[in-house]
């Protein structure tokens, strides 16, 4: 089951910027003597081994520096894998008890090139204290797009997963005239703003990057016992003539919706779940098939039509693993 603190609902809202599966890495860091940096990027959640050691102490699944016996703090350099609005951190300190830091502060820069120490950084979040073993979230207001963040801890210690939370923002100055682009992608700034259901995976994962490599990394609801289906709503990167639409249910075999249609408005209102909103069909009811990727391009209804969100409807429930919207962008500085 996926469930979140309700109380900070980034994670299921919005992207992981740093995560590895983008591209994020560290770059740098002052020490790592019992725990590498790269730790921190992990997708998955961390993990206790309680008899395990290396030469140089306990296994620890995290970063984590030596003690200090010198006043400062410890410091580590890390690339965002999508350049991004940061809406909100999670500093992950579970499992480290007795040896998290005391405070963290975060910095963050936009470079095209990997900056050192000395870069043009600026203060995301000022010097803050965190809990040992805790997951601590922290929400930050800030509209600028960053590329690097750099994390400090004082005086030393040990983080387990550093999450970043927040909106992608695409170069589409690099797209060739003509060129169709998948509109709902986060790796360009597509999000999935809200869902019926997602009892057993979150609904990112349905506009993540790649195929989908096991049945939990797509989007599923549970078993509906009543009437109705399930439903999903994607803010597109960029408004968009939508041209060709690829539903992939790879690995969902004995749990696949029998069918699934596609709707699109333009719309500047927030709340696109009020019955009010005039979806327009873009894709007829059509059945769908076990661990196959189907593409629609005939099929699509309206393709001069400028559309800006899409909703997924799928009935009566089950798991898609990824949906791909590809259209011509309307170019619009975000």
């Amino acid at each position: 089951m996926h469930n979140t603190d309700p109380n900070f609902p980034w994670p299921l809202t919005h992207v992981d910027l740093l995560s590895e599966r983008y591209g994020g890495q560290p770059l740098s860091c002052n020490d790592e003597f019992f725990a590498e940096a790269s730790n921190l990027v992990k997708r998955e959640e961390p993990v206790f081994i309680a008899d395990k050691y290396t030469d140089r102490g306990k296994w620890m699944d995290g970063w984590e520096t030596r003690r200090r016996r010198t006043p400062g703090f410890d410091w580590c350099i890390l690339r965002l894998g999508l350049a991004g609005v940061i809406k909100a951190i999670d500093v992950n300190t579970t499992f480290f008890r007795g040896n998290a830091p005391e405070k963290i502060t975060l910095e963050a820069c936009h470079s095209k090139t990997d900056p050192g120490e000395t870069g043009d950084w600026q203060v995301l979040l000022e010097q803050v204290p965190v809990q040992a073993n805790s997951h601590n979230y922290f929400e930050i207001s800030d509209r600028h797009t960053w590329t690097h963040l750099r994390l400090k801890i004082y005086p030393d210690g040990g983080v387990a997963r550093l999450r970043i939370y927040g909106e992608p923002r695409a170069d589409w100055s690099v797209l060739l005239p003509g060129e169709l682009v998948d509109l709902a992608a986060s790796t360009n700034g597509g999000r999935a703003l809200a869902c019926s259901d997602m009892f057993f995976s979150p609904m990112n994962n349905l506009i993540a990057p790649a195929r989908g490599v096991n049945m939990g990394d797509g989007w599923e609801t549970k078993r509906r016992r009543g009437p109705g289906h399930d439903w999903l709503i994607v803010k597109l990167a960029s408004a968009g003539q939508i041209q060709r639409v690829l539903i992939d249910t790879c690995h969902f075999k004995g749990n696949f919706p029998e069918s699934f249609s596609l709707e699109a408005v333009n719309t500047s209102r927030e709340d696109l779940t009020a019955s009010d909103i005039p979806w327009q069909p873009l894709i007829s009811r059509t059945r769908l098939q076990a661990h196959t990727e189907h593409v629609f391009q005939t099929e699509i209804s309206e393709t001069q039509s400028r559309f800006n969100h899409v909703r997924l409807n799928i009935y009566p429930d089950g798991g898609v693993s990824r949906m791909r919207i590809w259209g011509y962008p309307e170019l619009v500085k975000s």
